[in-house]
């Protein structure tokens, strides 16, 4: 087992991959909010107090605050970091609302919050493009060539040169989709219907739960039904196909996401799998350890998530602002500034427990509180 690197190194690593993702999910929001004519007051990377900053000619003060836990821009009307819109001013002008957030349209509104998430997830799709561009894609045939010992495909009656043309109701087209649709499902029975001698078979394959240690003694759970691929190529792919393949490769990944979410609560999967800022520093270390190639996968991954999550509908998160938007958008008129707030606060409070809780999760798991 590899030792784990050293904590400056670690912290080192996690500022890198925290700090440039942060920046340029809010430079989406400010720079899309800039195209529509709105005043930007602050753009600030962490949160709390200011440690250092400059004002530019648009009059918005750039500064890093003490908490580099993420980020916000405050637009002009904003009420606070949250975005929650100020008590309407009648004394503002007609000029001074044109520059003001709040007094923009809903579609102007919803571009701006949705321009962070989307700038995450184009930074995932543009490291995934160029690898794929610059090393081509797997490519391997969903026919069965093999069996693992004790397999559980073998065991449902699946044979070798059997082709796998489906697994619980997904199409497939290679062995990579495969597995896609099987480790996220361990301990599940999954439909998986085979083409043979042209006839279509079904089966019913129960996936083996297993524990995968990687080299610094992580653990991750998996779904395997002990099958084998074939013969495997790489195939040069060119720039279009290499976006495109990237752009499914992100899309399975936030599949895979809501999937896990939904089994932790439905109970499949365990809270303690759910990671906080000391879990990805901890990774972030780990695998710039293991080189740039590694360490750059892994920013994609938590460009992602960061994508991901702010997507999700609670108040004060850009999925919240975007509910409100569609509230607004139905009702043909915004929700009353005492119900936002008690949703914001809400939001908020839940996020800050959340936090907590994967925080907690997190120290639970080091070796210094026994884990």
């Amino acid at each position: 087992m590899a030792q784990s690197p050293s904590i400056l190194f670690t912290i080192a690593a996690f500022l890198l991959v925290l700090g440039p993702l942060v920046l340029v999910h809010e430079l989406g929001h400010l720079l899309v909010g800039r195209l529509f004519g709105i005043r930007a007051d602050a753009f600030s990377i962490g949160f709390g107090k200011e440690l250092t900053g400059w004002t530019d000619k648009y009059g918005t003060r750039w500064k890093l605050s003490v908490l580099p836990l993420g980020g916000y821009v405050q637009f002009s009307g904003d009420l606070n970091a949250t975005s929650m819109p100020a008590p309407q001013n009648d004394g503002v002008s007609e000029a001074e609302r044109q520059g003001m957030f709040q007094f923009r349209p809903i579609w102007q509104r919803a571009l701006v919050v949705l321009a962070g998430p989307l700038t995450n997830l184009l930074v995932a799709i543009a490291i995934f493009a160029a690898f794929n561009f610059a090393y081509g894609r797997i490519e391997a045939s969903p026919v069965v060539a093999g069996f693992s010992e004790k397999s559980p495909a073998q065991a449902a009656g699946i044979r070798i040169g059997d082709r796998v043309i489906a697994v619980d109701g997904n199409a497939i087209d290679s062995f990579d989709d495969i597995r896609e649709h099987i480790a996220p499902f361990a301990g599940y029975d999954l439909a998986v219907l085979v083409e043979r001698e042209g006839r279509q078979l079904p089966f019913t394959v129960h996936a083996a739960d297993h524990v995968v240690k990687d080299k610094f003694g992580n653990e991750a759970r998996i779904g395997l039904i002990g099958i084998a691929a074939g013969k495997v190529e790489i195939v040069p792919v060119g720039a279009g196909e290499a976006v495109v393949l990237a752009g499914r490769q992100s899309w399975g990944i936030m599949r895979m996401m809501v999937t896990g979410i939904g089994q932790i609560i439905t109970g499949h999967r365990s809270v303690d799998e759910l990671g906080g800022p000391i879990k990805i520093a901890k990774y972030s270390g780990e695998q710039l350890s293991m080189g740039w190639l590694s360490y750059v996968t892994f920013v994609a991954m938590i460009s992602i998530n960061l994508a991901f999550i702010n997507l999700l509908p609670i108040p004060g998160l850009d999925g919240g602002h975007l509910a409100f938007y569609a509230a607004e958008w139905i009702r043909r008129k915004p929700l009353g500034l005492r119900s936002q707030e008690w949703a914001f606060r809400t939001g908020v409070a839940f996020v800050l427990a959340l936090m907590l809780f994967v925080t907690m999760n997190d120290l639970a798991s080091l070796k210094l509180f026994g884990g």
